[in-house]
C-alpha cells in the first residue's frame, strides 16, 4: 500500500501542482493509516500477512476514525479522512480499485473555530517590540511588519525572492496555494523595514543585484523556513509578555479582522487574502489591483 501512497504524492506534485508542504501533510496522514493497518493485521491476520489495498472497506475506515477519536480533535480527523478520500479516488481513477471505500464515510461535524487575532494596540506593541540594530533584528522587524501589512500566509512570505517586491508601486508578487500567482498591496512601513534589512544584509549591493535571492534568509544565508518564523513570533511574544499568544497565521487573521473593522467589504478582504474559494465569484465581480490598492490605502491602520 505504501508504494501507492508514494505514487499518489507524486501525482499531487507533478499533475496538480501541490506544494511540498501540502504533500508532506498528505504523506503523514496516509502513512499513519498504513501504520494503523499494519498494527491491525498483526492482531487479526496470520503471522507474516498484511492487509492489501483491496482489503480496505468502509468499516475498516470507520474503525480507524474511532481510533483517531481517542487523541485527535474533529478538525484533524476530518482532514485525515479527506486525505483518505483523495487517495482512494486516485486509485479508482487509476483502475486499481473499483470503488472508493472512504466516499460513504461521514465527515465528523466540526464546530466553527473562532480565529485568533490581536487588537490594534497589542498588534502595534508586537510590531514595535523587536529592538536592536543587528541583522537579525532588522530581518525580524521586516517579517512581522510584512505579515501584518499584507496578510500573507507564512509559506507565501518565506517563498518570496527580493525581486517579488515592487518598491515603487507598493505591492508584492505572491505564489499562493496551487501555485496561483497574485499581487498583494504592502504598506510603506513594511517596505521601509524590508529596505533597511536588505541594506544591512547586502553590504553595498543594490536591491536590483539581490533580485534573485530569497527575501528572507537565516543566519547561514539559506532561505528562512516557515517554522523559524513561528519560533521567532513565540520568542517576541514571550519577551514582551503579551497575554494573547499569536501564530503567523494569527497575524493573517489579525490583518483581515482589522481591515473589516475599518469598513472594508468582505469580498475585498477575501481577494487580498487570496482565498481560492473566490474563483467562481471573480467571474462576476472582479476587483483589479488598482481597486485593491485604493481600499488598502484607506483602510489599513499601519500603512
Amino acid at each position: 500500500m505504501k508504494r501507492w501512497v508514494e505514487a499518489f504524492i507524486q501525482s499531487l506534485l507533478a499533475e496538480r501542482g501541490f506544494s511540498s508542504h501540502t504533500c508532506r501533510a498528505y504523506r503523514t496522514d496516509l502513512t499513519q493509516f498504513c501504520t494503523y493497518l499494519d498494527n491491525a493485521a498483526a492482531d487479526q491476520l496470520p503471522p507474516g500477512r498484511s492487509f492489501d489495498i483491496h482489503d480496505v472497506d468502509d468499516l475498516m475506515i470507520r474503525s480507524y476514525l474511532a481510533f483517531l477519536h481517542e487523541k485527535y480533535e474533529k478538525t484533524s480527523i476530518a482532514r485525515k479522512l479527506s486525505a483518505l478520500r483523495s487517495f482512494f479516488r486516485f486509485l479508482v481513477k487509476k483502475s486499481i480499485l473499483r470503488r472508493n471505500p472512504a466516499e460513504t464515510v461521514l465527515t465528523p461535524k466540526r464546530g466553527r473555530p473562532v480565529p485568533n487575532y490581536l487588537p490594534v494596540d497589542e498588534t502595534f506593541r508586537l510590531l514595535d517590540g523587536v529592538k536592536g540594530d543587528s541583522l537579525l533584528a532588522f530581518r525580524n522587524r521586516a517579517i512581522l511588519e510584512t505579515l501584518y501589512s499584507t496578510g500573507l500566509r507564512v509559506g507565501e512570505l518565506v517563498g518570496m525572492n527580493v525581486g517579488d517586491v515592487d518598491f515603487d508601486k507598493g505591492f508584492v508578487r505572491v505564489l499562493g496555494k496551487g501555485n496561483k500567482e497574485r499581487l498583494a498591496p504592502i504598506g510603506k512601513k513594511a517596505l521601509s523595514c524590508i529596505v533597511d534589512y536588505l541594506d544591512k544584509r547586502g553590504k553595498g549591493k543594490s536591491v536590483r543585484e539581490m533580485n534573485s535571492e530569497p527575501l528572507l534568509v537565516n543566519r547561514f544565508g539559506s532561505r528562512l523556513s516557515a517554522r523559524s518564523v513561528g519560533r521567532l513570533l513565540e520568542t517576541v511574544i514571550r519577551e514582551l509578555g503579551l497575554i494573547r499568544p499569536i501564530t503567523p497565521h494569527g497575524l493573517r487573521h489579525t490583518f483581515a479582522t482589522h481591515m473589516l473593522d475599518a469598513g472594508t467589504d468582505l469580498r475585498t478582504v477575501q481577494e487580498l487574502l487570496g482565498h481560492a474559494s473566490l474563483t467562481t465569484t471573480q467571474r462576476y465581480t472582479h476587483v483589479s489591483i488598482d481597486r485593491l490598492m485604493q481600499v488598502y490605502d484607506k483602510a489599513h491602520p499601519r500603512r
